[in-house]
């Protein structure tokens, strides 16, 4: 039998190691610097959390995780914040601060020399310098290298989310698998079933089934506000004042609900939020709950966040749930590695 090994560096709550685990493949030890990710990330999953800044991790710290193991696995999403539109308006030196996160994963890459890699991002890395650079850097490893843009919705995920994906083997080539999901799943297939909350409620069985609560102003504008319409349908004295200037009137998407029978938008840090995206509920006169943004992230409904009693904190969970890596697009990303090793094998 292969013994295989993996690292999971950024790992967060735990989205990318979940998928891996849920596919077989097993995962000793996930690195973040968010000590918020420490419970979630080994209450759900057999794998220790290391709260280390990575820019301190050494190769031979990670060749000691992987222990003895015949192939080895580095996967990782470093924060994808610096890549987004809208932080290159105001990030322009790649190689600094969060940009550089890239050049500390390629160093660890040519220090510990895993078989295989794997990396998540947004589509507008591959703008950069530092992903290419990163690229390159693989490649004069001797890494065989394949990225695309993937729609993780093609892959089970209930939500329109579109992924750079990064795999390299040592061993050959190397690619994600074919779609899995003709038909993307729906907000009411993920989340149809759960209990009805109004604003500011939280269910008393699972303290993360909460939604926030809405000003008398919110409330009145998401009655009038029907699935997947926009601000746009509202009564005039309803529409805020940034909205009815110029610079407005491209962000119809904001205070928005979902629609029943189509895929969620991406969830962001802040999907909790009724007025900061397409995040009211399709039906309920309220935004999502954070367990209902999890399940669209394809968390199990089961997946612990805080322990038994724990606070509740929209801000701090937000972040979790919202910069994870969806599990079913993890576990396609799994099964990917699985077919390139049965191949290698086989030879």
């Amino acid at each position: 039998m292969t013994k295989i090994s993996c690292v999971d560096l950024f790992c967060g709550a735990g989205g990318l190691t979940h998928g891996f685990v849920r596919e077989g493949l097993p995962v000793v030890a996930g690195i973040d610097l968010d000590p918020a990710c420490r419970f979630p990330y080994e209450t759900n999953n057999d794998a220790r959390f290391l709260e280390r800044d990575i820019t301190t991790v050494t190769p031979a710290e990670l060749r000691d995780l992987f222990g003895d193991a015949d192939v080895t696995i580095l996967a990782g999403c470093a924060p994808c914040q610096p890549f987004s539109t809208y932080a290159q308006r105001y990030e322009l030196d790649g190689k600094d601060g969060k940009w550089g996160l890239l050049y500390e994963f390629a160093r660890l890459t040519e220090g510990a020399s895993p078989d295989v890699i794997t990396m998540e991002n947004v589509p507008t890395v591959a703008k950069h310098a530092v992903f290419h650079d990163f690229v390159d850097t693989l490649r004069r490893l001797g890494y065989r290298v394949w990225f695309d843009v993937v729609d993780s919705s093609r892959y089970g995920v209930p939500q329109v989310r579109r992924r750079m994906v990064l795999l390299a083997s040592r061993h050959g080539e190397i690619r994600m698998i074919e779609p899995t999901h003709g038909e993307p799943k729906t907000v009411r297939q993920a989340i149809g079933r759960l209990r009805a909350l109004y604003a500011g409620e939280s269910a008393p069985r699972d303290k993360l089934h909460a939604s926030s609560t809405l000003s008398q102003k919110n409330l009145e504008r998401i009655r009038v506000s029907r699935p997947g319409g926009t601000w746009r349908d509202w009564p005039q004295d309803l529409v805020s004042e940034c909205h009815k200037a110029e610079t407005g009137r491209t962000y119809p998407g904001v205070y928005g609900r979902m629609e029943w029978d189509k895929p969620a938008p991406t969830m962001t840090t802040q999907c909790y939020g009724f007025g900061n995206g397409r995040f009211g509920h399709p039906e309920q006169d309220r935004a999502i709950s954070l367990r209902e943004a999890a399940i669209l992230q394809s968390f199990p409904r089961d997946y612990a966040f805080v322990p038994k009693g724990g606070e509740v904190n929209f801000t701090a969970l937000g972040r979790l749930i919202g910069n994870a890596v969806p599990v079913d697009l993890g576990r396609a990303i799994a099964r990917s590695i699985h077919a390139h090793l049965t191949s290698v094998s086989s030879r």
